[in-house]
């Protein structure tokens, strides 16, 4: 880091001066780039009131260049921010073939769930399915994948969360409504070793409720749309 850029933001190129020429203009990359700097940029709590300021010297922005690259972000980013952690849902894996199930008259009846647009047969009677598969997420772009079984009857699923790995642990962290330091502890040590900023129970959840809502995206439904019919 030199004098003139503390924080070691990223140099970006301006693409021009705004109409009233009081502030760069950005193409929506970097604006995105920009937004996103001001919560994943570690800054001590003594210097919380100069940040921003020198944000907006380093790129010669004002606050409305701010509030669009706010808005940008939201419109066409493929990730979100949360507290100071950027998370992004990635590719997914089908890991083995469908497998046929047998099951007990009603097993099938607890913790399931619709699966909006997977088409298959909705009567109790159902073939039941069972589906090895995992998902890369990316937290602060260090990647973690997530690895779940997927049950599939008629026209509800429910998933079982493998625990191995550390974004699984966070899952069953906050599934089981642990609110320990020493078992938060233990999860941010293992962050901090991935280079990944420590985090606070709020954010923990938060982060699981995103994993919880990109585990299945259309793509995968597709995909299980085809195996199914192919099955039967």
């Amino acid at each position: 880091m030199t004098n003139d850029n503390p924080y070691d933001f990223l140099p970006l190129q301006p693409t021009g001066r705004n109409e009233t020429d009081t502030a760069n203009t950005y193409a929506p990359e970097d604006m995105i780039k920009i937004y996103e700097q001001q919560f994943l940029i570690p800054v001590p709590e003594e210097q919380l009131t100069e940040f921003l300021p020198a944000l907006k010297s380093f790129y010669d922005i004002d606050n409305h260049t701010l509030d669009v690259s706010a808005i940008i972000f939201e419109a066409i980013a493929d990730a979100s921010i949360i507290y100071n952690h950027k998370i992004k849902a990635g590719r997914y894996q089908l890991l083995e073939g469908l497998v046929k199930e047998v099951l007990e008259r009603g097993e099938d009846d607890q913790n399931d769930a619709g699966i909006d647009g997977i088409d298959s047969n909705d009567s109790e009677e159902a073939q039941a399915y069972t589906l090895e598969c995992k998902r890369t997420f990316f937290i602060n772009d260090v990647e973690m994948p997530y690895y779940f079984n997927l049950f599939i009857q008629g026209d509800s699923y429910s998933t079982l969360t493998k625990q191995d790995t550390l974004l699984e642990q966070m899952y069953w962290f906050a599934s089981d409504g642990a609110e320990d330091n020493e078992g938060l502890e233990a999860i941010n040590a293992q962050l901090t070793d991935l280079g990944i900023r420590a985090m606070d129970l709020a954010t923990l959840y938060q982060i699981v409720d995103y994993v919880e809502d990109h585990i299945i995206d259309d793509a995968m439904i597709e995909t299980l749309n085809k195996l199914l019919d192919d099955a039967e």
